[in-house]
């Protein structure tokens, strides 16, 4: 290692150890690839993500394109040729994008068209980091770097000889405008490009300047019509193109920016870049990312460890990604997706909470708070501007997932003293009218099967209500979610019995004659046939398998309700000695997902999908935490890396990245809205967390190495730890945890 990239840390022992110096990363951003992931493909995922060029929780990222415009997979690690960059706000291939519109260098700019346009490329010419992205197109003989700030980006491209060089602005179909200002040594339009979750009047409005005045321009209506003598053009397919002569080795120099609100605010936001040069936006990119991925500084692990690590965490502080903006008063105002007004305050979007309720969130909150705290605001602006918190929003309520996981996220928060205090009762209002009804145009937002579910106490199997046990599951540990929230609230007591009694209900969908999850139907009865290998039908992606383990709030409850905890072992490794088999049957053909558990090797735990992961980390309430250290420290090795292919499925908004940092740090978060974190396998010799507070999270891991996976004992600022668990309340305000490993189990 570089020792340019390093920085010497005395860490003290306060367990009585010897003092010991430990090298710890400095410049994180420069382990991170944001290849990562990008190795995938519709029917088989190692990630399903980009090459996100932004800086932390921005609003507009910026990638390079080499599949079909509009198509989800923008880029794919196999590919060979680069049609344009674009600016995305897509958080999923299979949500898609909104708002997107493209910029393109070429060598002649009568290749207007994505097809003609492309270049051949190489990833040996190829440099992909957070806060800069290179690289050379072959066919035009350019070289392409490009820089981001929040809502605005810089450009550099540096161009052959040639008399017609120039730049193509893409604003993509199904709706746009484009106007070339010459004057300005500008373009300037609009897309409403989107697959949904936006209201009639969604526009996304864009500035491009240049550093070189036109020599000629020329504006389409579509890639194939250009429109002699005009200066602008409103329709389906809006482009334009600008030309100029360039010497040898000449960059060219844009700015561009965007806005949801209008043009006016799109020349605000192209001022955070303002007059700086490249490399002054692409070294303050760089120092925001050091500064945020730097909160968690490793050390006494491997390069191949800190790049995966870092990586991990350079994804998890991606999204929710901001979707307010600042006036020309200085104030936060954003455009609602929800009610298509322009509204004050702050508003984040583009998550999954189905996915990121799990471990994002809670990480957002132990190491994020500031952060959070406005992502938080603006669920209660959210509250305030319809009637339901979202579950998948993109940028408003998309159609997806099961769940009303917004509780969870909600609740982590409050619980953990995030929220301001002024907006609990509005959320909590919100919540409880989620729980009661369902958003009349997507299904997947409110509860759908409600009316059964509150009375009946789970969402019948022959209702035709699908994925009707996942439901149930995650309404029970919703309505806990809520409890956690009226108990704040100091609602009343039969509000806080309601609530309590409901968290019970996973126990209706529980089957003790098979020891898992099983679709009820009205009338009492289980479900017949019952596979616990079929994927869907009662689950959400997944099977019984995966979805049993779903009692996040209760496991103490579902480890009696199968015979006490020698039981519960046994149905926990069952997973992993049971054959990847399954049973497609519900979908008509093999989805991703199962494939992706069948190649991991591990039975049928499938920790490529979310609902099964946390579930190793279940051994810890059942007395045999060196299970859960063995699979922890297998599934870090084996099914991460820092490579194209270094995930082991969708790494969905984060989610799948903040279970590695979590889990690399020693500790996980089974049951956000508590204050518990299991214990698990430190990755690292040493670790430290900068807290907000100005206080650190000191994590020492003596005798850490790849033999040595287990645990043998733990301390807590140099008090022996009494069970298999941290609370939050031992480590927000600052702590020394010791880890001792050993090359055997132990359960102390």
């Amino acid at each position: 290692m570089k020792k340019s990239l390093l920085i010497i840390l005395t860490v003290s022992l306060l367990s009585g150890c010897d003092v010991h110096k430990t090298e710890l990363v400095e410049n994180p951003a420069d382990y991170v690839s944001t290849l990562v992931g990008t190795l995938s493909e519709h029917s088989f995922s190692t990630g399903n993500t980009y090459p996100a060029t932004a800086v932390p929780w921005g609003m507009n990222f910026w990638t390079p394109v080499t599949g079909k415009m509009g198509g989800g997979w923008a880029y794919r690690y196999d590919a060979h040729q680069i049609r344009g960059f674009e600016q995305t706000h897509q958080p999923s291939p299979w949500i898609n994008d909104y708002g997107q519109f493209a910029i393109m260098p070429v060598r002649d700019v009568a290749a207007v068209d994505q097809d003609s346009r492309a270049s051949w490329f190489s990833h040996k010419s190829e440099t992909a980091r957070p806060y800069c992205y290179q690289v050379y197109l072959a066919d035009h003989d350019i070289n392409v770097e490009m820089a981001p700030s929040d809502r605005a980006a810089s450009f550099q491209f540096t161009y052959p000889l040639s008399e017609t060089s120039g730049v193509i602005v893409d604003a993509y179909d199904e709706g746009s405008y484009i106007k070339v200002m010459p004057e300005l040594q500008a373009v300037v339009g609009y897309t409403t490009k989107n697959c949904g979750g936006v209201p009639e009047n969604f526009r996304n409005w864009f500035v491009v300047v240049f550093d070189k005045p036109f020599e000629s321009f020329m504006v389409y209506d579509g890639p194939h019509k250009g429109l002699e003598e005009s200066f602008e053009f409103e329709g389906d397919h809006a482009l334009a193109s600008v030309s100029f002569r360039t010497q040898r080795g000449e960059s060219v120099n844009l700015r561009a920016a965007s806005s949801f609100i209008s043009l006016d605010q799109a020349w605000i936001n192209l001022e955070e870049v303002g007059d700086k040069t490249f490399a002054q936006v692409r070294d303050e990119a760089r120092q925001r990312w050091n500064d945020v991925l730097g909160r968690i500084q490793v050390g006494g692990g491997t390069e191949d460890q800190y790049r995966t690590f870092y990586s991990c965490l350079y994804r998890a502080t991606l999204f929710p990604r901001k979707f307010y903006e600042i006036d020309a008063a200085g104030n936060p105002v954003h455009y609602s997706p929800y009610n298509g007004k322009i509204c004050d305050g702050y508003l984040y979007t583009d998550t999954g909470f189905w996915d990121t309720f799990r471990s994002l969130f809670p990480l957002l909150n132990l190491v994020y708070p500031s952060v959070n705290r406005e992502m938080q605001m603006g669920l209660a602006n959210i509250a305030r501007e319809n009637e339901f918190l979202p579950e998948w929003a993109s940028p408003g309520h998309r159609g997806c997932m099961v769940g009303q996981n917004s509780a969870s996220v909600v609740a982590d928060a409050i619980v953990k003293g995030v929220t301001p205090q002024e907006e609990w009762q509005t959320l909590y209002d919100c919540l409880v009218y989620g729980t009661e009804n369902v958003h009349p145009e997507v299904s997947s937002t409110g509860r759908l099967g409600h009316e059964y579910y509150n009375t009946l106490g789970y969402v019948p199997y022959d209702a035709g209500i699908h994925e009707n046990v996942a439901r149930t599951l995650e309404y029970a540990y919703n309505d806990w979610c809520i409890l956690q929230i009226a108990k704040k609230l100091g609602r009343p007591a039969d509000e806080i019995e309601k609530w309590e009694s409901r968290s019970g209900n996973w126990r209706n969908v529980f089957d003790p004659s098979h020891n898992l999850m099983r679709g009820r139907n009205k009338d009492g009865s289980f479900q017949e046939p019952f596979s616990p290998y079929k994927w869907g039908g009662a689950f959400t992606e997944g099977n019984s398998w995966h979805y049993t383990w779903s009692v996040f709030h209760d496991v103490d409850g579902l480890s009696d309700a199968m015979g006490g905890h020698e039981e519960f072992v046994r149905m926990l490794d069952s997973v992993f000695v049971v054959p990847p088999v399954y049973d497609d049957s519900y979908y008509g053909y093999r989805i991703h997902e199962i494939t992706e558990m069948q190649v991991a090797n591990m039975g049928n735990y499938a920790h490529g999908n979310q609902p099964a992961q946390h579930m190793i980390y279940l051994y810890d309430w059942a007395g045999q935490p060196w299970k859960t250290q063995k699979w922890v420290r297998e599934v870090m090795n084996r099914l991460y890396s820092a490579d194209p292919d270094g995930y082991c499925g969708d790494e969905d908004n984060g989610q799948t990245s903040a279970w590695y940092v979590f889990s690399a740090l020693g500790f996980y978060p089974v049951c956000p809205a508590s204050d518990e974190y299991a214990v698990g396998t430190p990755l690292f010799k040493n670790a430290v967390i900068h807290l907000e507070n100005g206080k650190t999270l000191e994590i020492n891991a003596e005798g850490n190495h790849a033999h040595t996976p287990y645990v043998s004992d733990f301390r807590v600022d140099g008090r022996k730890a009494q069970s298999w668990f941290l609370s939050y309340e031992e480590i927000a305000d600052g702590a020394v945890v010791d880890f001792y490993m050993s090359e055997e189990p132990s359960d102390r």
